[in-house]
């Protein structure tokens, strides 16, 4: 409960309707009391001056008010507790003209009394106490028998326990008055009762009406106190007290518009509930409406909202004729403009494909199912991936109540407007962090193993880059770490001992001929297997030079190191990443200027580190010219070569020694002047030979 100087306002205050409780707030001023409904919005309104009595009353539910008022209205409302009682009771008497008195309720159990018609409600009373009471418009039916009077009532889907029907017992009359007891009860109830009886012509028939749930054709009859539509199957028949809310929603088209009334309670057949009459219309279709009432009865009733005769566009007549009967403003949709400039946005919800439309107190979705939402019910909403493509994504709505609403397939470019709507309401979205994570990356909608959509990771990927780009600009400064590295020259190398461009000694050539040559052009695709079984050698980690200077640091990093106890020290028990998350945070936030100052010391690291660089390498620490990976990779080589030369060698001699007729390829010459028999001779002996032999060094002293 909430006081202030002109109000008096109590949560959780509940209000009856069919046999289900639904909680409001109940808030009393001194112009009106005004009770809303928490769950379906509805909002009722009575004004101070029209009020003839007030009752305070112990209930099920504690303590309950009941407010009569001038025109015939009874209101209910339970929930207070004993304590409320007094402050009520003085609030009344301070600024209402009613003075609000106790009533004691008969729980004796009795079931012979007096039933009682006031108003609306039928009271049944057991020596002048009420025992309990009906409130008629909830009654559907009303039948008599020989001296019994049956009520029906109206159901209602929340209810978990309906009460379908009463009975009463209604004794015959001794006296003479002309109506049998059971019909002048049976009429009581009728007069108030909200039973629907086509009586009279209607005020306006509109033929063949395409309606979307329920779906069909409908002739639609407007009657002063309900609507009737009358299908080729089935027939409804829609009290206004039933109307909630109107709706005109243009398409997307831009050719047609939806006329939404939501219904409470819905419409049924069968099992099947209507809690939304969808109509749609043509926005080319015009109509010549007369009115079936004099022009004196149109003005009376309606007070220049209608006119006996009128035309215009079907679904203009339509919606001007139901808001003046029904009394209801038309919600239309505000200022909301989506990527193509159309006020919805397309969508899927359970697997339909339909419109969403942005109002400026919630959404409505049409039309299969149709939902309506309004942003007070609203805990959070948020932004997903899309699970079927990349260029869509989901928007999700949460309510108080637990329930969640997904509506999918929304196309990508509608992001930013329905993001910028949602911040405009001051709605909760879960996921903060995610329109930046968009804005910053084309893939953002791309297929990933991931559940849900991680702001923090996606931070942290950002902070991380920035890091790594400064570590490379560090990396920079060091000029001899692998500038000098280059592939091509590691093959060159391997190519110098095996194939045919390897460079032979003066002797070597002396023995060749130029067929030899031409067989040896022919073989390099056996050795460019050996070149690519050597490359892994790439990938090994290069070893530090503990002695070199140490790089120097980048500005954030410098002005990290200084803030990260302050840091620290206002964040106790912070951990490593959370420091490097909330460092991130405080750096974007950095004025210009700070970030210059840091940027200038960086400056200054950095000429430092040049100078203690260069004196490092002339001091023989490190060769400007080659990297370390280089050097270790053309020693180890130059090491290789010697020890396949001298093992060349000891083969060599022994088969000089062993057999004068057998020479291997290094030594054959190439000589211009020796015989084509020759030539064939020692071929044919080299290719028996080159099988087991291993290739020496081209640097091999020939001998003949």
């Amino acid at each position: 409960m909430s006081t202030m100087a002109d109000t008096l306002e109590f949560n959780d205050i509940y209000q009856e309707v069919k046999g289900s409780w639904n909680d409001g707030r109940l808030r009393f001023g001194k112009q009106t009391v005004v009770y809303k409904n928490s769950k379906t919005g509805k909002v009722d309104s009575i004004h101070v001056p029209e009020l003839t009595q007030a009752q305070w009353r112990q209930v099920c539910l504690g303590h309950g008010i009941k407010l009569v008022t001038s025109t015939g209205h009874i209101y209910k409302y339970d929930g207070f507790r004993d304590s409320d009682f007094e402050k009520v009771q003085e609030y009344f008497k301070s600024n209402y003209k009613v003075e609000l008195t106790e009533k004691d309720m008969c729980v004796k159990g009795w079931n012979w009394g007096t039933a009682k018609f006031g108003g609306p409600l039928l009271s049944f009373e057991v020596s002048d106490s009420p025992a309990f009471e009906v409130p008629l418009n909830s009654v559907s039916q009303c039948t008599t028998g020989k001296n019994e009077v049956t009520l029906e009532f109206h159901q209602n889907d929340d209810a978990e326990v309906s009460l379908m029907e009463v009975r009463f017992y209604v004794p015959p009359s001794t006296g003479d008055d002309g109506m049998e007891p059971v019909e002048a009860f049976a009429q009581n109830v009728l007069s108030k009762a909200d039973v629907i009886q086509a009586t009279g012509d209607a005020v306006c028939v509109f033929k063949e009406l395409q309606c979307l749930t329920p779906r069909g054709r409908y002739d639609i009859r407007i009657y002063a106190t309900f609507l009737h539509l009358h299908g080729k199957t089935f027939d409804y028949k829609i009290p206004y007290t039933t109307v909630l809310r109107l709706f005109l929603l243009p398409h997307k088209d831009q050719r047609q518009m939806f006329f939404v009334i939501s219904l409470d309670p819905p419409i049924k057949q069968g099992q099947t509930r209507y809690h939304f009459l969808i109509l749609l219309f043509s926005k080319e279709e015009d109509i010549h409406l007369t009115l079936n009432m004099s022009e004196d009865e149109v003005e009376k009733r309606f007070e220049g909202k209608l006119s006996k005769n009128m035309s215009g566009s079907l679904y203009e007549m339509v919606s001007r004729v139901m808001k003046a009967l029904v009394n209801r403003k038309i919600t239309v949709p505000g200022n909301f403009k989506g990527h193509s400039g159309a006020q919805s946005i397309t969508c899927s919800y359970k697997a339909s494909s339909g419109l969403l439309y942005p109002l400026e107190r919630g959404f409505i979705y049409v039309h299969k199912p149709p939902v309506h939402l309004r942003f007070e019910e609203m805990s959070s909403v948020n932004f997903a991936r899309g699970t079927t493509t990349t260029r869509s994504f989901d928007f999700e709505i949460e309510t108080r109540q637990g329930s969640q609403y997904t509506f999918s397939s929304i196309e990508r470019e509608e992001y930013g407007k329905l993001f910028d709507f949602v911040t405009a309401k001051k709605l909760s979205i879960k996921n903060r962090g995610f329109k930046e994570g968009m804005k910053s990356k084309d893939d953002m909608y791309s297929d990933s193993d991931e559940d849900q959509h991680d702001a923090y990771l996606e931070r942290m990927k950002e902070e991380g880059k920035i890091r790594e780009e400064e570590a490379n600009d560090s990396d920079n400064y060091e000029g001899d770490s692998d500038e000098s590295f280059n592939p091509g020259e590691e093959d060159d190398d391997i190519a110098e001992e095996y194939d045919s461009k390897a460079s032979v000694s003066d002797s070597a050539s002396e023995d060749g001929d130029s067929e030899e040559e031409e067989e040896r052009k022919k073989r390099p695709a056996k050795i460019a297997k050996v070149v690519r079984e050597r490359k892994p050698r790439k990938k090994a980690k290069r070893s530090k030079d503990t002695g070199a200077p140490k790089r120097p640091m980048s500005g954030y990093m410098l002005w990290l190191n200084a803030s990260r106890e302050s840091i620290k020290a206002e964040n106790p028990g912070i951990s490593i990443t959370e420091i490097s998350k909330k460092a991130g945070e405080m750096w974007k936030q950095i004025a210009h200027d700070d970030k210059e100052e840091w940027a200038g010391k960086a400056e200054e690291a950095k000429r430092d580190y040049e100078i203690a660089m260069r004196e490092y390498r002339e001091g023989g620490g490190g060769s400007p010219g080659t990297s370390k990976r280089e050097r270790k990779r053309k020693g180890g080589k130059s090491d290789d070569k010697k020890k396949r030369k001298s093992a060349g060698q000891e083969k060599e001699r022994e088969r000089a020694t062993g057999n004068d007729s057998f020479k291997s390829r290094e030594f054959i010459s190439s000589e211009d002047s020796s015989s084509e028999s020759d030539r064939g001779k020692k071929g044919r002996k080299r290719k028996g030979a080159a099988v087991a032999t291993t290739p020496p060094s081209s640097e091999e002293p020939s001998s003949d």
